[in-house]
């Protein structure tokens, strides 16, 4: 029998903020999936709107299960919702995203058996706020300096998580990242999945909040490599806002792949940094 995967989608107030048309896209595209075992768990923060009576109805018409209680943000219900997943893989995709590719669960699992792996990536449509929609290629190489892929477009072991203890809830904005550089640094084996299965959109809050953003990265940078490098309050800021890492840090993390990767995990992160360093010039002018 095929192992079961568990979906989880948070929600809060989808009505009010007329993502309910979204929402049904989301799961009616789910129920389209040609994989056979699929459970789909929606946590929602006590809306206040109609949105629990619309989960409601697509519980009672078999589509999902919803559990409605007070969290402390999205990282708090995704954690709630892995916890509450029966499913050997799990998979976060949030109220106005959807799975595109109807085939595409059905073989992502498949690869994630037969390659034994912890996790999967893929490509992604990105629609960000700004109304324009690009495709977000895989880099997880920058892994460390930005975020890699869409989260949206991964796939999780569960036992993964729990042994990981799931995402830190302390992170509001950031959380994902914190999670895939703790799991590259344990060298959980991760696939590449070449299918873009995922249409996601940006979020306006991470996208409005970049200071916020780069705050969440220092702490996450001190949090996770304070042990490997000395790391100073300037070069904190410097490597969350440039991408520019101290090299013993770099040649360290550098580990974390394969050897023979090693010359072009550097070479990226030199790229990043100098992406990152005409952004800032850009935005300045």
């Amino acid at each position: 029998m095929e192992p079961l995967i568990s979906i989880v989608t948070p929600t809060l107030n989808i009505v009010e903020k007329e993502h309910a048309d979204e929402f049904n896209i989301l799961v009616s595209l789910l129920e389209m999936q040609t994989y056979p075992r699929i459970e789909h768990i929606v946590i929602d923060g006590a809306s206040t709107d109609e949105t629990v009576e619309l989960l409601k109805d697509y519980k009672n018409k078999g589509y999902i299960n919803f559990y409605s209680e007070k969290d402390t943000g999205k990282f708090h219900a995704l954690n709630k919702g892995a916890m509450r997943a029966k499913g050997k893989y799990v998979a976060f995709i949030s109220c106005d995203d959807f799975y595109h590719d109807i085939t595409a669960i059905y073989d992502a699992v498949n690869t994630l058996e037969a390659e034994n792996a912890d996790f999967l990536f893929s490509p992604a449509y990105c629609r960000h706020p700004e109304n324009y929609t690009f495709l977000f290629m895989p880099a997880m190489y920058n892994a460390f300096q930005v975020m890699p892929c869409a989260r949206q477009g991964m796939i999780f072991k569960r036992s993964m998580l729990e042994e990981e203890k799931f995402f830190d809830e302390k992170f509001k904005l950031m959380s994902d990242l914190d999670f895939i550089i703790r799991i590259l640094m344990k060298k959980r084996k991760g696939i590449y999945f070449d299918t873009n299965f995922t249409t996601y959109k940006l979020s306006e809050k991470t996208f409005n909040n970049e200071e916020q953003c780069i705050n969440e990265t220092k702490l996450i940078y001190r949090k996770n490599f304070r042990t490997i490098c000395p790391l100073d309050d300037d070069t904190l800021d410097a490597m969350a806002r440039y991408s520019d890492f101290p090299k013993p840090l770099l040649e360290k993390l550098s580990e974390c792949f394969v050897p023979e990767d090693k010359e072009l995990f550097l070479e990226r992160c030199e790229q990043m940094h100098q992406i990152r360093l005409e952004y800032y010039k850009n935005a300045k002018k």
